[in-house]
């Protein structure tokens, strides 16, 4: 892997003092400090703390994403979809509890911030994906109907709400040794049993 560009230290250095210090009571200052960045080269890459925090967001869901994306091309029937998307997460927060604790805590305000069309719109590219590739899946009966705006919620949110308790300390369980219970759930949960369509009149 080559050096971390500037840009990248800075995100990483804001990542450590909010971390430490807590977002609000993190300045610029305490940034360049950490980085070792000049305050011109600070500002020439993101321009304000609010810009930071944005980018900083933006980058993490941006590396799961990557990681679907990825995974998609060896994921060949609708079960190893919904596998790979319980397990990239999983698999990021483990790797990465700091930033996954900045991420579960920060989304309001993005939304809210100057920043928050970009990261609707990464959103609406990412679930886009996410439908393209599930789509023939979804035709082909795969899948149990449900509306669709419920169909991320319920294969993600048994394993965010864990992994909000696992970052905050309140559970004894490691959050890596629930990865195959929580990918053998989002499938039971969201596949068509047969038993079930034979049963309809």
């Amino acid at each position: 892997m080559g050096r971390p560009s500037r840009k990248d230290e800075i995100l990483q250095a804001a990542l450590a003092c909010f971390s430490e210090q807590g977002v609000d009571a993190t300045t610029i200052e305490m940034i360049r400090d950490r980085s070792g960045a000049s305050i011109g080269s600070l500002y020439h890459h993101f321009g304000n703390k609010e810009r930071i925090i944005g980018a900083l967001y933006l980058e993490g869901v941006g590396q799961y994403a990557r990681l679907v994306e990825d995974g998609f091309s060896g994921a060949d029937s609708a079960e190893a979809c919904i596998r790979l998307l319980v397990a990239c997460y999983i698999d990021w927060v483990v790797a990465n509890p700091e930033w996954a604790r900045f991420i579960l805590h920060s989304r309001g305000r993005v939304e809210a911030s100057e920043m928050g069309e970009r990261l609707r719109e990464a959103n609406r590219l990412h679930h886009g994906r996410i439908d393209e590739v599930l789509r023939p899946h979804r035709e082909a009966g795969a899948f149990r109907k449900m509306p669709r705006e419920c169909f991320v919620s319920i294969v993600i949110g048994p394993a965010q709400d864990f992994s909000r308790h696992w970052l905050a300390g309140r559970t004894r369980t490691h959050l890596a040794d629930c990865r195959e219970l929580f990918m053998d759930a989002a499938w039971e949960a969201v596949r068509a049993r047969q038993d079930r369509v034979a049963s309809m009149p």
